[in-house]
């Protein structure tokens, strides 16, 4: 089973641009065309938060418009740029999603690996956590099937990378999320954005993967007094590829165009 993952979007109105200077619309769409071209297709995709910038009902309008073009079914989950009803309205037709006002917790069952995503947003805030109802329904969820491999999706991470500025916006309380975790054996990936780059720590019996976003990347600063900044660097996604023999392994898809490809390897 393969399971493709993009995060951070930041998709603006039409017509507008990401900070005044990225068109993270085209981009978006030049990352379903990678999506849809793969060879062989992913069974589905994951998006982990920040789809749009600014939480703006027209914004979420552009993603859907993006969105459509994509051939493979897809699942959401809020970042710290979205809004939370605003989201829920933008896919008032994924059934997934929970009704009310609360944190868009759920699980995904009928593929040889269960997806279980966790809403991590703070209404108005930038940072993450996972509230105690929110780690009960996790547990919950876990026990529910403790034997079948699962993947935690969230949007913030729940470990620092290490890059400053970014790091005080992760997902803050995050040894209350491992106690959770550390009671399965199961989760085989936890996937995030947020950080707008690619990471990998082991963490919680398990291995915290962070998804390159769409749009710009976040300067691989790691200096204690570090300026933010962000890159035009190439954008990627991930594929989680799940084997019942081996197990899953992730790869790193650069999304472009790039010179090749040639007759050796």
């Amino acid at each position: 089973m393969i399971i493709a993952q993009i995060s951070d979007p930041h998709v603006r109105p039409i017509g507008q641009l990401y900070k005044e200077m990225i068109d993270s619309n085209r981009m978006l769409a030049n990352a379903v065309d990678h999506l849809n071209a793969l060879e062989p297709r992913p069974e589905l995709v994951l998006i982990t938060g920040d789809l749009v910038d600014e939480g703006h009902p027209d914004e979420y309008a552009a993603l859907r418009i993006i969105l459509s073009r994509l051939q493979i079914p897809y699942w959401v989950i809020p970042g710290n740029h979205d809004e939370r009803s605003a989201f829920r309205r933008a896919f008032f037709d994924h059934a997934y999603l929970p009704n009310g006002e609360g944190p868009l917790h759920y699980s995904v069952e009928g593929f040889p690996v269960r997806i279980v995503a966790l809403d991590s947003t703070v209404p108005g805030q930038h940072h993450g956590v996972i509230d105690e109802a929110g780690l009960a329904w996790l547990a919950r969820s876990l026990a529910g099937d403790p034997k079948r491999p699962t993947i935690v999706m969230l949007h913030h991470p729940p470990v620092p990378c290490g890059i400053p500025y970014m790091d005080i916006y992760m997902c803050r309380e995050a040894d209350r999320l491992a106690s959770v975790l550390t009671k399965f054996d199961n989760v085989e990936r936890i996937v995030c954005g947020h950080v707008h780059r690619s990471f990998q720590q082991l963490w919680a019996n398990s291995l915290v993967c962070a998804c390159p976003s769409t749009a710009t990347q976040i300067a691989l600063r790691l200096g204690p007094d570090a300026t933010p900044a962000s890159y035009s660097e190439p954008p990627a996604c991930l594929l989680h590829c799940w084997q019942p023999a081996s197990g899953m392994i992730t790869h790193l898809s650069h999304i472009g165009e790039f010179a090749g490809p040639y007759p050796f390897a």
